[in-house]
């Protein structure tokens, strides 16, 4: 890895069908800067865009995940780490269409949280502090915070954690079932490449599809959901790896997908 590599604000690896991610400022407990947010704008768009890649994973380098935005940065040069309409840190209002997971460990606060929350799971260690502090700054987790939390928590939980700023463990939002996986210290990036892989090995039209499906139906009605379902569904169970999924299970062998 070269040294231009190394200070990088992230760092991107390709393996298996996984693109792995890691905010690389740990020197600032990987807050985000605006560098940082193009950054994972540019490798969200290239996960897209690669035939070869069909989950992504993010984690932090260092002691803890992010800690949400540089202000330091921010109050120096004035400049916002939006970037386009993917928005703060490239991905909190658009994410990739393709899965992703966070691997967090040790912290992962106001907007630090707030890209774990706009990734689709999340594997954490024991003892990792999340929350959105934002409220003791006068502040507002206006990243996405305020509209997932009360998805993934109980309302009066994330309520409660709005308005008091105070932390949480990963241990307890995983018994409440916010957290999908939960480690021993150490062990979030090679938990998540495994759950990455269990993904990646499914059809990527249908990957695509389910999670669409998952995000948008919260705003469709009881009699919308089938029509709207149909217009993402159908189209996949009519593609190519729909026919090569059934061939290769009648065949007892691994499917070939080709993402058409």
């Amino acid at each position: 890895m070269s040294a231009e590599t190394e200070t990088a604000p992230l760092l991107r690896e390709e393996q298996d069908g996984v693109l792995l991610l890691t905010l690389n400022r740990p020197d600032v407990r990987n807050a985000v800067d605006l560098p940082l947010a193009e950054a994972m704008a540019e490798a969200l768009d290239h996960l897209d865009a690669s035939p070869d890649l069909s989950v992504g994973v993010i984690t932090g380098a260092g002691r803890g995940f992010c800690a949400g935005m540089d202000l330091k940065a921010f109050a120096e040069t004035g400049k916002r780490p939006w970037a386009g309409d993917r928005g703060f840190a490239g991905i909190v209002r658009r994410a990739s269409r393709k899965p992703l997971i966070a691997a967090i460990e040790g912290f992962a606060v106001a907007g630090g949280l707030e890209i774990a929350l706009a990734c689709d799971l999340v594997v954490a260690a024991k003892g990792t502090k999340i929350g959105i502090p934002e409220a003791k700054r006068s502040l507002v987790a206006a990243g996405g915070a305020l509209r997932r939390l009360p998805r993934l928590l109980p309302p009066s939980l994330a309520l409660e954690l709005a308005l008091t700023g105070d932390l949480i463990t990963a241990d307890r939002a995983y018994e409440l079932g916010a957290i999908n996986r939960l480690t021993e210290p150490g062990e979030t990036v090679a938990a998540a490449r495994e759950l990455a892989a269990r993904i990646a090995a499914n059809g990527p039209l249908a990957l695509i599809a389910a999670k669409q499906i998952v995000q948008q139906q919260w705003s469709w009605s009881d009699d919308e959901f089938w029509d709207r379902q149909a217009a993402i569904a159908d189209p996949v169970m009519q593609s190519e790896d729909a026919r090569e999924g059934a061939r290769a299970f009648t065949e007892k062998r691994d499917p070939v997908w080709r993402g058409r």
